[in-house]
């Protein structure tokens, strides 16, 4: 039987890959950065008490004079008993049908855990939603745990997409939120600080002292 010997990836191969890495770790460190100051602790954003905003008329709303984050969490219970689509691909130019998949129901079992559970404690809540996207930044931008940075950033953005994602007004692009989750969950899989990151230093530090044993399945989980 005639064997074949594995091609030796090329030297520049290897190098673009670690590049593209870097520069998507390095990405999702500047998004979530991007978007600490606009709800930054204690008040998070919000004024007149944790006011939020109330439904008005159909894809309407009265502002209540909220901004930062209660503003945006109120926008997730506005929306939520409305029909809502996602991951819609419209063909009708093409002669074919409209696709979609209808979210609303997920977005009223979000809007009822808001309304339930996060709004009336914010002052708590917000702290946690701030240091999750604060820690996301970090692990990023470090590479350290960044396979737990990817997990804290995929919750997140899933979050953000079943509460937002294509409401009317103001409009929020669907996109922008499943880029999210897609850059997420490569970062996630891919262990992206092992490239440039506190990671690498950390698997090749810890994981001959570990053994075969439970930290070594720990470092190669976080790392």
């Amino acid at each position: 039987m005639e064997q074949t010997t594995a091609q030796p990836v090329p030297m520049w191969d290897v190098r673009l890959q670690k590049i593209v890495i870097v520069i998507g770790r390095l990405g999702l460190a500047y998004l979530f950065f991007t978007q600490l100051f606009w709800k930054l602790p204690p008040t998070f954003g919000c004024v007149n008490d944790f006011a939020y905003p109330q439904p008005a008329a159909q894809n309407y709303w009265d502002a209540n004079g909220s901004s930062g984050l209660c503003f945006w969490l109120g926008m997730e219970t506005i929306y939520a008993g409305q029909p809502r689509q996602v991951l819609v691909a419209d063909m009708k130019p093409a002669g074919l049908p409209k696709i979609g998949i209808e979210i609303q129901p997920l977005a009223q079992i979000n809007a009822a855990l808001l309304d339930s559970v996060v709004k009336p404690y914010l002052s708590v809540f917000g702290w946690l939603i701030w240091l999750a996207e604060f820690w996301v930044f970090i692990s990023m931008l470090t590479g350290f745990l960044t396979r737990l940075g990817g997990l804290v950033s995929l919750g997140v953005s899933a979050q953000l997409f079943v509460g937002l994602a294509n409401i009317p007004r103001p409009y929020e692009w669907e996109w922008s939120y499943g880029l999210m989750i897609i850059l997420s969950i490569l970062m996630l899989g891919l262990g992206a600080g092992r490239v440039f990151g506190l990671d690498g230093l950390l698997r090749r530090r810890f994981l001959p002292l570990a053994g075969g044993g439970f930290m070594a399945r720990l470092v190669q989980w976080l790392t």
